[in-house]
């Protein structure tokens, strides 16, 4: 593989820049980081996936934000970096580990087109709602259906991990203007030491939601597998929803699967947008 070789894909409109470590010239630094991300800077994207060595997995993987911070999971990047894994000949079988720092997850590539990764599943974990692993700052043992107040308006909040942190707010009607005015107040409150997803939710029947997702590090996102996962995990254990549930997102619907100690499968489709050589001036000066 060529020297700064990237690929660009997306999974239901949440792109990510995907780059090998031991295949660039360059420390990937937090400006760096921004700049990629930068649409007039850079490429442009939602995050960069870095491929890096693993010892306890078949491939290593880290997730960065468009704003330099890292995140422990991402489904939709998970999913985005198997299709990577599978499409360019690092992984043989369709069936392969992955390294993140929100623990080890199976991937599978359940359908190609062209020999090419199509339709991805990915064992996320389980879930969590104990309050000091998601983390939350709070004296009970579960963050689960919570008041509390923003600007004069309550929300009821509901914590968990997914081996990255989430609170699901569930309302009557989604607004996209309410969750980009509240979203980022809930992401950055002190009760979350290390700031949190945020998904605005609707459920429409036991097997399908509605969500609007404000991303940690990220803001507002099209789709987030993470964020579905931990849409799925809270919904079902307020018994609004079975085992088995789509998301509707902007961009796109995903499929959870959970079983009875809250193991969450994803499925979902993944589209390659541009593969190249990043330009030795991007980075001058």
């Amino acid at each position: 593989m060529e020297t700064n070789f990237f690929v660009k894909s997306h999974g239901l409109g949440n792109e990510y820049i995907v780059l090998d470590e031991a295949c660039i010239n360059f420390e990937l630094t937090l400006p760096k980081i921004i700049q990629l991300c930068n649409i007039h800077v850079g490429i442009g994207s939602d995050g960069i996936l870095l491929k890096v060595p693993s010892q306890v997995a078949d491939f290593g993987l880290r997730i960065f934000n468009p704003d330099g911070s890292e995140a422990e999971k991402s489904g939709n990047g998970l999913r985005i970096f198997a299709k990577y894994l599978y499409d360019y000949g690092f992984a043989e079988q369709p069936v392969f580990t992955i390294e993140t720092l929100g623990g080890v997850v199976t991937a599978h590539v359940l359908e190609t087109i062209g020999n090419k990764a199509f339709m991805i599943r990915v064992d996320m974990g389980s879930a969590t709602f104990v309050s000091a692993e998601v983390p939350v700052l709070y004296a009970e043992e579960s963050c689960f259906g919570v008041p509390l107040t923003l600007e004069g308006q309550l929300f009821e909040i509901h914590c968990v991990s997914v081996g990255n942190p989430h609170c699901v707010v569930i309302r009557e009607t989604l607004d996209e203007a309410e969750i980009r005015h509240f979203g980022p107040l809930l992401e950055n409150h002190p009760m979350f030491p290390n700031r949190i997803n945020v998904q605005f939710v609707k459920p429409v029947d036991e097997e399908t939601v509605d969500a609007l997702i404000w991303e940690r590090g990220a803001g507002f996102t099209q789709a987030s597998g993470s964020s579905s996962s931990a849409i799925a995990a809270v919904l079902h254990r307020k018994g609004l929803t079975g085992k088995s549930i789509q998301v509707r997102m902007p961009g796109g619907s995903l499929v959870l699967e959970l079983d009875d100690a809250y193991n969450i499968r994803l499925t979902g489709e993944v589209r390659e947008i541009a593969s190249g050589l990043l330009s030795p001036e991007l980075f001058r000066n």
